[in-house]
């Protein structure tokens, strides 16, 4: 297994140097089934501890079988959830009856309506918190004169991803009405399954009818490291290594899975402008970016892609709002140029 493939498989869920406790654990409810604990314990012993426990998994994760490394993603994500606490400076704001229909939501620094910077964290569609992908981003983009929100939305399997990107653009009609926020200039941001939902509102028009809400309000989207923009072809692709979680998520109907690919929405009405950005060195991300930028620009949407090397999956949402990061100031010029 390369280090890129690790860090796809770990990246789509924060906490996982966690996972040895739930696997060490015996009580019910640690999250882990046996049958999953049976087959981390054969491929790395106990001896080790927690410690030894994580340091084999970081190495041989890929040889456990989908089942279980989902598994063990899902509780990574899980416990790191529950350790993320609301920012002072931040308001959790909901958008639905649903426990996950939230969003947090931090003011711009500057006085006056501001553009504002949405966040989707990935997490195959079935994982992840809106708390645990924000790193630097609430403090750089404040700081630079936008307000900016990160948001959840409900689960595969309690969700399909058609719900889920409704439930984005609810969150983005609930930003619309708020105070400070200017609601025609707004950017999208999303990592991995959050770079699907957020290609897929951006490409599909159905979503923001459905909300009421106009879709020339998205000034600009920008996809991180997104791998599912045409869903059949990545569900065929060997290098898919979460082929698992596409299941659960778009199931083995080609007529679901056509009508979830952003790349197949492609033609007008569209976001008017995007960033495309992936790991250069990982095939499927590169081919997957490469087309729906071919077929937005064709329908005369403004469509640059940013392939990124010696990075990965995880690193590339991470790094963003780091100081000094060249991912970031791309990026910066994007969203100055775009929401002016």
């Amino acid at each position: 297994m390369t280090r890129r493939s690790l860090g796809i498989a770990l990246g789509l869920a924060s906490g996982v140097a966690l996972l040895g406790t739930a696997v060490l654990a015996q009580r019910p409810g640690a999250g882990i089934s046996r049958e999953c604990r049976r087959e981390v314990i054969s491929l790395c012993g106990l001896s080790g501890g927690r410690t030894g426990i994580r340091a084999c998994l970081t190495g041989k994760v890929q040889s456990l079988s989908e089942r279980c490394r989902t598994e063990l993603l899902a509780v990574a994500s899980q416990r790191a959830a529950s350790k993320a606490v609301l920012p002072t400076n931040a308001r959790e704001l909901s958008f639905g009856a649903n426990a996950l229909q939230k969003l947090d939501l931090w003011p711009s620094a500057k006085a006056g309506k501001a553009p504002v910077v949405v966040f989707i964290h990935g997490g195959g569609w079935s994982i992840g918190d809106k708390r645990t992908g924000v790193g630097e981003k609430d403090r750089h983009f404040t700081a630079n004169g936008y307000a900016f929100a990160s948001i959840n939305y409900r689960l595969v399997p309690k969700a399909t991803p058609a719900e889920q990107a409704q439930d984005v653009a609810a969150a983005l009609a609930l930003l619309r009405k708020q105070p400070g926020i200017d609601p025609d200039r707004i950017i999208l941001v999303g990592h991995s399954a959050g770079a699907h939902l957020a290609a897929l509102v951006g490409s599909d028009p159905r979503y923001f009818a459905a909300a009421g809400e106009p879709m020339t309000s998205v000034r600009g989207v920008i996809l991180l490291d997104g791998a599912g923009y045409d869903v059949a072809k990545q569900m065929q692709s060997p290098a898919n290594i979460v082929s698992g979680m596409y299941k659960a998520a778009f199931t083995t109907d080609p007529k679901r899975q056509a009508d979830l690919s952003p790349t197949l929405h492609a033609a007008a009405p569209n976001a008017a402008n995007w960033l495309i950005i992936n790991d250069a060195d990982r095939p499927d991300s590169q081919s997957q970016s490469d087309m729906p930028a071919a077929a937005l620009t064709k329908a005369g949407s403004r469509a640059n892609r940013m392939p990124v090397a010696n990075t990965g999956h995880a690193a590339l949402n991470r790094n963003v709002g780091v100081a000094g990061d060249a991912e970031t100031a791309r990026i910066d010029a994007f969203i100055a140029e775009v929401v002016r």
